[in-house]
Parts: C-alpha cells; structure tokens; sequence
C-alpha cells in the first residue's frame, strides 16, 4: 500500500511555530515514527508552500496511490483550485488540520476542499495523521 503525505504552508515550521497551537515536535521526527510503526506501508511525504506544486503532486500521485492524506493549512480555507484538483483524481484523500479550526479565527471555520475528501480530522496534533492513516487502510 501507498500512501503520500501532503502538507502545505507553513507545515514546515512544526516545532517551532506557535508551539502552543502546533506543538513541539517537527514533523520529520513524527514521520520516521509513523513509518516504523507501518512498515507494510509505503508513506511518502511532500511539503510545500506554494498552491500549485500542492496541486500538481495531487495530479501525481493521485493516480498511482492508494490515499493522501492533506494538510492544506491555510489553502484549506481559500482554494478552490486544490478542491478540483482532489476531486479529480481517484485517489481518496483525508484532510487533517493539526489543531481545531473550529476554536479559531472565524476564517478557518470554513473549508474549501472538505466537500471533495473523503473524511476530515482535526483537533488531535500530529496523531490525526495516524488516523488518517488507520481511515485510508
């Protein structure tokens, strides 16, 4: 099984960006746990801070993979273009939002790519990728 991690902007900075929301730990530590605990699994991982290169990994590997898991941050909010591009290929895809966007900013009660995903979590730190992971096998 195949599986692609997809974080987006500002995802690079886990571990040192606002702690008190995104915690202490970066997110290269999380992945080579993850990866130990699922060694049956494939898990690849791509971050980026720009809209189109997300978009253009989905086209990627929405193909070849067996499920992606999303971490759009604040494209989750904004990008209709993110949207077409899950619902474009066969791929299932998970959203996952590291804290609870509902206690935040109004901004962030509304998601752009929910309708086009098979399932949302949030709220639970770096374990909601595990749980994506648990959804997507």
């Amino acid at each position: 099984m195949k599986i692609q991690i997809i974080n987006g902007p500002n995802l690079n900075l886990l571990g040192v960006r606002e702690p008190e929301i995104y915690g202490n730990n970066d997110f290269e530590h999380f992945l080579e746990q993850l990866r130990k605990d699922y060694p049956e699994i494939e898990i690849s991982y791509y971050q980026s801070n720009v809209e189109g290169f997300m978009i253009d990994k989905l086209h990627e590997v929405g193909f070849a993979y067996d499920g992606i898991i999303l971490n759009a941050g604040a494209y989750t909010h904004t990008s209709v273009a993110l949207h077409d591009a899950i619902r474009s290929i066969p791929a299932p895809v998970v959203e996952v939002h590291i804290s609870n966007v509902f206690q935040r900013e109004a901004f962030r009660h509304h998601s752009m790519i929910s309708p086009a995903c098979k399932g949302v979590i949030c709220g639970f730190g770096l374990t909601g990728y595990r749980l994506a992971l648990e959804a997507l096998i």
